[in-house]
């Protein structure tokens, strides 16, 4: 390439990585993931270092994060938060120890290496150990002071120990992520509740960061390894390796999985070896940072434009290919919204045949400028659902089709509509074939009516012979209707009948959630039914007496209005009352618990989690799903989470199985 053509190449790619800096770092709403970015990133690092003349002050090699952002206060970090150099092969480490050599004029003796948390960079400040600032990394100098927010993570503590004393002033730098399961259990949730669910944990971690309500974050699990300081006054530790152990002693919880390496080739097989078992973590990772551990080693290598000399990031490949989209197809999916996906030339990634790939919605379609007959970029990592990153536009030849988002549900023709301020269109058919599936699928779900023995392809056997036209029919199914299907023997359709009709004695909350209703989720319909204690109660009340109930805001309430006032859902909610399921709430039986609520993490000895959450209810309690200052107490059994520390950390009461039982009884402790 020569400069001419270098140079509007520089700008072009500098303009893509600042939008694309912007919506990571400010607007927690990348349009590409790390791989997707590095890509880009590495490509003007190649062009900046062969056209040096090139390179200039605001390019985005020569800078840390974006500009904060005006929501919140600007504050100035005491000493700037650094970026790292990426590292992509053993080659890439060599010269990486061939660059300090050179400067030291010797080997580097002792290495130290840290996983790469795929979260959120934050810094925080503690004065005579007591934290007065938590800040995001922002541009590198100049951060958002979100405090508040930080205050609620458990594991960041409010005040440093002083075993062995603390420094007058110091900043803890680190990383706030969101456990997977965490991360999964949260989708779960909004998915049932028919709401978006959200694309990874890290943005999702980010994006709790920035909530201008504390509660919000509280809400979430999330948590922090710290790996660095930054400005310090009265103490030296030496090393690296020295600082973890130091944090450690504050009350930190550090991630145990740093090493000490004597040498270069440790700490390549030290790489090596979490590439492969970055799987089986709890927590996402893309890589390995690799520092030097002797900090006067450090100071005398410097940093040079926003790296540092003596660390850098060796990055994991990612499970990327490229293959040709051959079609783009719409999923129809319970609440009627619809999800395109791509169908893809078959890749083999991570040893996967891969055929199909998420597109998420119209918007990202738009924004990544998605066509048919594109050879795209396709991710998959672990067993998360291959995404497409992207097209390659190197390899466009003009010829590929926009997608065209359909006007009509491609599987009634009803006409879509597109909610002001939602990224998906929907279907409003309420007798759309593909919404009919996926709402009896909900029915039938664990969480819901837990009807077992039911699987898809049952289900669409059951309505392509016209047995069942919605789930209501489930309940007058016979044994003879079930003998001629595939599969059924007379042990099974046993099985399922008698699992049919154990349903009919789930609860009225439980119902409630198995209807499919947009936003209602398995908490919310508990609570909806605890306000109104009958299906007749609900089907009364308008959008005002709605919207009394707590946590229920207009959005929620015009859903639930809408189902109710929809003449096909009542038939089918009569139909349901004939089969026998009660809708009707027990209620509260006492008020020994009125007003308090309750956190339940461990297993109890004698009660099972919908046992204790049962008896909290009878009593007028509230079982909640995290902590946060307004819990009463925290109920602890084998094996507690980390919504222990985050309760203790808050100073809320702990109580185990039998104390929560004389506290039902009105015993007090």
């Amino acid at each position: 390439m020569s400069i001419e053509d270098a140079r509007p190449r520089v700008v072009e790619l500098s303009r893509i990585l600042r939008e694309h800096n912007h919506r990571y770092y400010v607007l927690d709403q990348p349009l590409i993931d790390d791989a997707g970015y590095d890509l880009l990133y590495q490509e003007l690092l190649e062009i900046e270092r062969i056209y040096p003349e090139l390179v200039v002050s605001d390019s985005p090699t020569q800078r840390v994060g974006a500009d904060p952002s005006n929501q919140f206060q600007k504050v100035e970090h005491l000493s700037p938060m650094l970026s790292l150099a990426n590292a992509f092969s053993s080659e890439d480490l060599r010269g990486f120890e061939g660059r300090i050599e050179k400067i030291l004029g010797d080997v580097c003796e002792i290495y130290v290496t840290e996983l790469k948390i795929d979260g959120a960079a934050v810094s925080l400040l503690y004065r005579n150990g007591v934290l007065v600032r938590g800040a995001t990394r922002g541009n590198g100098r100049v951060g958002e002071d979100i405090t508040a927010n930080l205050k609620t993570i458990p594991t960041i503590p409010s005040s440093l120990k002083s075993i062995g004393g603390v420094p007058d002033v110091v900043e803890v730098r680190g990383e706030v992520y969101l456990p997977i399961s965490g991360f999964e259990k949260i989708n779960r949730e909004r998915e049932a509740a028919g709401e978006k669910t959200y694309a990874n944990p890290r943005n999702t971690a980010a994006g709790a960061l920035r909530q201008l309500d504390p509660d919000v974050t509280a809400d979430r699990p999330l948590a922090f390894f710290p790996y660095s300081l930054g400005h310090q006054e009265g103490i030296s530790p030496g090393t690296q390796s020295k600082v973890l152990e130091l944090i450690k002693e504050w009350g930190f919880d550090t991630n145990p999985h740093y090493r000490r390496h004597s040498n270069l080739a440790a700490v390549i097989a030290y790489c090596e070896q979490f590439q492969s078992r970055r799987s089986g973590l709890d927590y996402e990772i893309d890589g390995v940072v690799v520092k030097v551990d002797d900090l006067a080693d450090q100071e005398r290598l410097g940093s040079v434009a926003r790296d540092p000399r003596w660390a850098i990031a060796y990055k994991f490949p990612p499970e990327i290919g490229e293959t040709k989209l051959r079609e783009i197809r719409i999923n129809v999916g319970r609440t009627g919204a619809l999800n395109p996906y791509a169908v893809l030339e078959p890749l083999t990634l991570g040893g996967v045949s891969i055929r199909q790939a998420t597109l998420h919605n119209e918007e990202d379609i738009r924004k990544k400028d998605i066509r048919t007959g594109d050879v795209v970029y396709v991710k998959r990592a672990g067993d998360v659902i291959p995404q497409v990153i992207g097209p390659v536009l190197s390899l466009r030849k003009g010829q590929e089709e926009r997608f065209s988002y359909p006007r009509y549900c491609p599987e009634c023709r009803s006409e879509l509509v597109r909610p002001e301020r939602e990224v998906n269109s929907f279907c409003t058919n309420i007798a759309c074939p593909a919404k009919r599936l996926e709402s009896i699928k909900h029915f039938v779900s664990r969480g819901a009516m837990d009807i077992r023995g039911l699987g898809v392809q049952t289900i669409e056997k059951l309505i392509d012979l016209e047995l069942i036209e919605d789930a209501a029919d489930l309940y007058s199914l016979t044994a003879d209707q079930l003998l001629g299907l595939p599969g059924f023997k007379e042990k099974s359709i046993g099985n399922l009948l008698t699992s049919i009709a154990f349903s009919k004695e789930q609860s009225f909350d439980r119902i409630l959630f198995s209807l499919g209703i947009r936003h209602v989720g398995e908490s919310l319909a508990r609570v909806i039914s605890d306000h109104f204690r009958s299906l007749d109660d609900l089907d009364r009340a308008d959008l005002e007496a709605i919207g009394q109930i707590d946590g229920v805001g207009p959005e929620i309430g015009l859903s639930l209005r809408s189902y109710m006032d929809q003449p096909r859902n009542q038939k089918f909610l009569q139909k349901l009352v004939r089969a026998g399921l009660c809708f009707e709430s027990e209620g509260v039986v006492g008020q020994k618990l009125e007003g308090q609520s309750f956190v339940l993490t461990g297993s109890l000895p004698n009660l099972t989690r919908m046992q204790a959450k049962e008896l909290i209810h009878s009593e007028g309690g509230k079982m909640i799903s995290s902590v946060s200052p307004k819990t009463d107490y925290v109920v602890v059994g084998e094996n507690p989470g980390t919504k222990l520390a985050k309760a203790r950390s808050l100073g809320i009461k702990e109580i185990d199985e039998l104390q929560l039982q004389q506290l039902a009884a009105g015993q007090i402790l």
